[in-house]
């Protein structure tokens, strides 16, 4: 299996997603973005549609909600548009598949795992019109986090052991990564309004799954687990019949390759305002089945020492040229392994999870 299809930058992913959709003799629908990208080039949410309009499945496949991680599923994505064996299944199984490249192109582009707003997309989709929780447990560790200097001091350091030694590995990550809204320059921050990618993501749903009888997702990811492996993770609200359907399509013969933020079994800590509420609210009459494919990475430690680093520069624009660049380089090779194993390891999890769910939804009907 070539590992050709993944890119060196956002524009190259861009170029190489819209040629293999012509190659496949597809539209794409493309959302402008107001921003431009790191080396001047346009930006926007892309999405190509393969199936018709009234298909009663339909299979979302998307990439880069965290920016820079965009780079493991535009490659999958690529791939896929190439895949005539699994689009003659679809079409067969009446699932049309759906493209959605770049959720976050302003991250994809500028090496970040936030929007243009510094929010993190997957804490965005709260109800702003109601006061929400305050995340004190953040607020404990937020000047530890994000310090005022980088690399953090002896002290620094050693305030994040005493958190761990006193709360344990498992409530640090979930103090860090489960969402907050009152650090606008801190990490994992939800927002205070809806972003752009928030909104124009509800207009393509809007437009492409309210149609549907059926509803999957797969939402490509990276940054937690062991190098390669791709966990699935259970995407939905506690309901234990999608679960159950989950782990059906996806969970192998035991059903256990379905983990869960609900039950403790995912690498991920629990979080809030994630990015599948926007399914049940836009696509009420479809029965909705998702995961987010999860790649490792580096070590925990590492990945979140990287995005300390990262937000740590975007506060600091007065740092030196050439540590800031030291601090994006570090940020992508935390999010993206640039080798071909690591990238035959992720196609080959990434079409067989798409398969599986096309099989999924035809077993539906």
């Amino acid at each position: 299996m070539s590992v050709g299809h993944f890119s060196q930058s956002y524009a190259e992913a861009r170029r190489r997603f819209l040629a293999a959709a012509d190659a496949a003799n597809l539209d794409v629908q493309s959302h402008p973005h107001p921003m431009l990208g790191r080396d001047g080039e346009a930006l926007a949410m892309d999405v190509v549609r393969d199936g018709p309009a009234n298909a009663p499945a339909l299979l979302l496949l998307s990439s880069a909600c965290h920016g820079v991680e965009g780079y493991c599923g535009s490659g999958i994505q690529i791939t896929l548009l190439g895949d005539d064996a699994l689009r003659r299944a679809a079409r067969a199984a009446g699932v049309a598949l759906l493209y959605v490249h770049g959720l976050n192109p302003y991250g994809f582009s500028w090496w970040r795992r936030t929007t243009h707003e510094n929010v993190d997309l997957n804490r965005n989709f709260q109800d702003f019109n109601q006061v929400l929780a305050r995340h004190s447990a953040y607020d404990d560790i937020a000047h530890l986090l994000v310090p005022e200097t980088w690399p953090p001091t002896d002290a620094v350091r050693q305030g994040i052991a005493d958190y761990i030694a006193r709360h344990g590995l498992s409530a640090f990550q979930k103090a860090v990564s489960g969402g907050q809204h009152h650090h606008p320059e801190g990490l994992f921050f939800g927002g205070h309004n809806p972003t752009w990618s928030q909104q124009t993501l509800r207009h393509v749903l809007q437009d492409h799954g309210q149609r549907c009888a059926r509803l999957g997702w797969i939402d490509f990811h990276t940054g937690l687990g062991p190098s390669g492996k791709g966990e699935r993770i259970f995407a939905g609200r506690d309901d234990p019949v999608a679960v159950a359907r989950a782990r059906r399509w996806w969970g192998g013969a035991d059903g256990r390759a379905i983990t869960s933020t609900y039950d403790g079994s995912s690498t991920s800590a629990a979080l809030t305002g994630m990015m599948f509420n926007a399914a049940y609210e836009e696509c009420p009459q479809a029965e909705f089945t998702s995961i987010a494919l999860e790649y490792g990475t580096l070590p925990f430690e590492q990945v979140l020492d990287a995005l300390r680093a990262d937000q740590w520069a975007e506060n600091h624009p007065e740092a030196p040229a050439a540590q800031r660049e030291a601090i994006k380089r570090q940020l992508r090779d935390a999010f993206y392994t640039d080798t071909d194993d690591w990238k035959q390891q992720v196609l080959v999890q990434g079409i067989e999870a798409t398969q599986q769910a096309v099989a999924g939804l035809a077993r539906g009907a």
